[in-house]
This record gives structure tokens, C-alpha cells and sequence, in this order.
């Protein structure tokens, strides 16, 4: 039933209704309450002015204005009773109604609003928007989202990551109003992909990431099982890593990254040719031979570029981790380049590049919580999740946990 069945009936009406149509009735939220409004506002009529055509009271009825309420996320035209006052010799409205009109939205409500819609338009035009639709001030908007932002990157920043059971981490830097701000993103073994935390940081510097990563331990993410970290060409992130897991973490270093970093040196016509040779030769499922590959390659680059064929050679096995677990073919798509956090990196974008102006360090990490929490809901599994159990048992193998245990 359409929202405009209703206009003036009321729960008398409703209750002299046939069953059916009650039921019916019933089932819309938005009706029922309308017929609600409609029985307060005759409640109120009848106890300010009377019955219909009776005399004797300070009030009289005096017609009607339009006006609306919110039910629920929704906003209902409804008609306001106006009353005549004949002592002060003047007309005012319902009071049920300023009632019921300044009740304040839920708090969630806006939070949902104002993330749904900084995907299309900026904060002042979100909020402005919500003013628009609900009367609510834009700072009592604003100051509902610092506030209810404020709890959600705090819970983000505490939550227990012991529940997991994680099989990989990536992680990645991403600029933010001349910010680089450092996100860690973890998969677990049923192929779930979890944000787990992030810093504000000048660059992606060792001390820095060990701060990130160590307030992961502290909230009980585990990794004795055996970890596989993604990571950039970045020196820092590869610090950081090796002295906070250890011997328990094997590195697989981004072939894109490295791929892109090789050609950034070569001449233009050049790029596209060693691109595709890159390409080729990761694509080799075997180890053995694409390395043999990458190493004729880094030798043809020798001849034209000696910087391009360093570039390559620099950190070369690492970019080959998944081939010599031999997981290319059934991990390799997800696995050996930071895409899924590239990926999570793009949608958060959409959440923050409408902000016109950062104020502070607070701000922008309430704002990338709650985007990471929002994008977090829309996740998908990685693909061939369910061999990640494959994974799990080449790292203990490569890193030989099972032997250690044994020892």
C-alpha cells in the first residue's frame, strides 16, 4: 500500500476496518504510524478546541498547513491543525506536532546518509542535503558525525583480532593531503579480507610501519602458523616486516610495482616491449623458468639501460615468493601483487576525495575509519579461497615451522 492511502484516518478508523485490510495495513510501518499521527493530532483537538462545531472553549479548530515528519528514514507529508486563539486573538500550531517534528534523527541514520552519499557530492552538500530533507541544523549533523566517527575509529582501533586465523597481509601507503597514510589489510584463511589498522606517517619509513604492526600483535594477531606479507619495492615496509614477524613471514614483493619500476627508465618506445617481457615471464608457473626469463631480461637490459636491469635484479627473488611455493597458478592472480589492497585503496578514495578541507590529524583518521569500516561490509572473498589451505601448508614447509615445533 502506497504512503498516500492515508491522509486524515486514524487508529478508529483503522480498528473499524475489515481484517484484511488491517493486515495489510499492518505490514507498512509508515501507514500504521500516519494513522498514529492522525489519532494524536485529533487527541490533541479534541482537548485544546473540543468536538467538531462546539462552543465554550478558548480554541477554536481553524483549518490546517501542510507539513511533514520523519517515520523511520522517511519523510511524510502530513497536515498540521492550526487553532484559533481567542484570548490572544491569534492562530498557532500544534504543539503534538513541533513535537514529533524536532524529534533528532538517529544517530546511525546520519552516519548511513553521509557515507552513502560522499561517493557523489561533497560534506557540505551531504549535510546540507539531510538539513534539507529533515530540518536539522548542518552543525548539529556535523557534530553528531564527529561524535558517532569518533566511537567508530575507536573500536576500529581496539578491536580483537584474535578471532581470525589470518593466511596473508598486505600493506600499502596511500596520500591523503600530503599524508602518507599506511594501511595494513589482512586475509584470512577462509578468504575474507579484514583492514586492520593504519598510521599517519610522512613516508613509509621502518620505525614507523613497526609501530603499525606491533599494535596488531598487541591485539592478538597471530602468525605463528606461517604469514604471507605483500608489500611495495619499499625499503621501509621490508624493515619493518623482517623485524617484527622474523623468520615467520616470507615476503612476496608486488611484480606490478617492480614490473612499472623497471620500465620507468627505459625510453618510451622501449616501455611497452619490456612491459609485456615482464609480464611474459612472471606469467611462467614454474620457478625455475621464470627466472631464467627475468634473468635474460635483466641481461638484454644491461646493454640499453644498466639502471633498468639493476632495478630489476634489486630484490628480484623476492617478487618470485609464490612461484617457489609453487601456488602460482591456483594463488598467483591475488597473491603476488598488492591489487587487493589497491583495490580497498580505490574504494576508500571514493569516501574521502569529496572532504574540501582537512582540519587536523583526528579528522582524517575518524574519516579513514569509518570508510574502512564501510568498505569492509562490501568485501568479496579472494578468489579460490579454498585453497588457501595450500598456502598455509607450503609456508610451514618453506619457513619449516612444522620441523621447529618438532624441535
Amino acid at each position: 500500500m502506497k504512503n498516500s492511502k492515508i491522509s486524515k484516518e486514524n487508529l478508529e478508523w483503522y480498528l473499524s476496518q475489515p481484517t484484511e485490510l488491517q493486515l495489510g495495513l499492518f505490514e507498512n510501518f509508515v501507514e500504521m504510524a500516519k494513522l498514529h499521527y492522525n489519532q494524536m493530532m485529533e487527541k490533541e483537538s479534541v482537548d485544546k478546541a473540543g468536538e467538531k462545531y462546539e462552543r465554550g472553549k478558548r480554541y477554536n479548530r481553524w483549518g490546517s498547513n501542510p507539513g511533514s515528519i520523519r517515520i523511520g528514514e522517511e519523510k511524510v507529508p502530513v497536515d498540521v491543525p492550526r487553532y484559533y486563539d481567542k484570548e490572544e486573538m491569534r492562530t498557532e500550531e500544534s504543539e503534538t506536532y513541533k513535537n514529533l517534528h524536532e524529534i533528532p534523527m538517529p544517530s546511525e541514520v546520519i552516519m548511513k546518509k553521509i557515507i552513502k552519499g560522499l561517493s557523489q557530492r561533497d560534506y557540505e552538500e551531504v549535510t546540507k542535503s539531510i538539513f534539507e530533507s529533515f530540518g536539522m541544523s548542518q552543525s548539529t549533523i556535523s557534530r553528531t558525525f564527529i561524535e558517532e566517527s569518533k566511537k567508530l575509529l575507536e573500536e576500529f582501533e581496539k578491536r580483537d583480532l584474535g578471532i581470525y586465523d589470518f593466511a596473508a597481509l598486505i600493506i600499502d601507503g596511500k596520500y591523503l593531503s600530503h599524508d602518507n597514510i599506511v594501511i595494513a589489510l589482512g586475509v584470512t584463511m577462509t578468504g575474507v579480507k579484514v583492514p586492520l589498522g593504519f598510521i599517519q606517517t610522512t613516508t613509509e619509513n621502518s620505525q614507523a610501519v613497526k609501530g603499525l604492526l606491533k599494535n596488531l600483535i598487541e591485539r592478538n594477531f597471530h602468525f605463528e602458523e606461517g604469514l604471507l606479507t605483500i608489500i611495495d619495492g619499499s625499503k621501509g615496509l621490508r624493515k619493518a616486516v623482517e623485524e617484527t614477524f622474523g623468520n615467520l613471514t616470507l615476503i612476496q614483493r608486488c611484480q606490478w610495482h617492480k614490473r612499472e619500476n623497471v620500465v620507468s627508465y627505459l625510453r618510451q618506445e622501449e616501455k611497452e616491449v619490456y612491459r609485456g617481457k615482464l609480464q611474459r615471464a612472471y606469467s611462467e608457473p614454474d620457478y625455475d623458468t621464470a627466472k631464467g626469463r627475468l634473468f635474460e631480461i635483466r641481461d638484454e637490459l644491461r646493454k640499453i639501460n644498466r639502471t633498468a636491469s639493476n632495478s630489476l635484479e634489486e630484490g628480484l627473488e623476492e617478487t618470485l615468493t609464490m612461484h617457489r611455493l609453487g601456488l602460482i597458478e591456483t594463488l598467483g592472480a591475488s597473491f603476488t601483487t598488492t591489487n587487493l589492497i589497491e583495490n580497498l585503496n580505490s574504494q576508500l578514495t571514493k569516501y574521502i576525495r569529496k572532504v574540501k578541507r582537512w582540519t587536523n590529524s583526528e579528522m582524517k583518521s575518524r574519516w579513514v575509519a569509518v570508510a574502512l569500516l564501510e568498505i569492509e561490509k562490501k568485501m568479496r572473498r579472494v578468489n579460490r579461497f579454498d585453497k588457501l589451505n595450500l598456502l598455509r601448508v607450503a609456508l610451514k614447509s618453506e619457513l619449516r615451522l612444522n620441523q621447529q615445533n618438532v624441535a
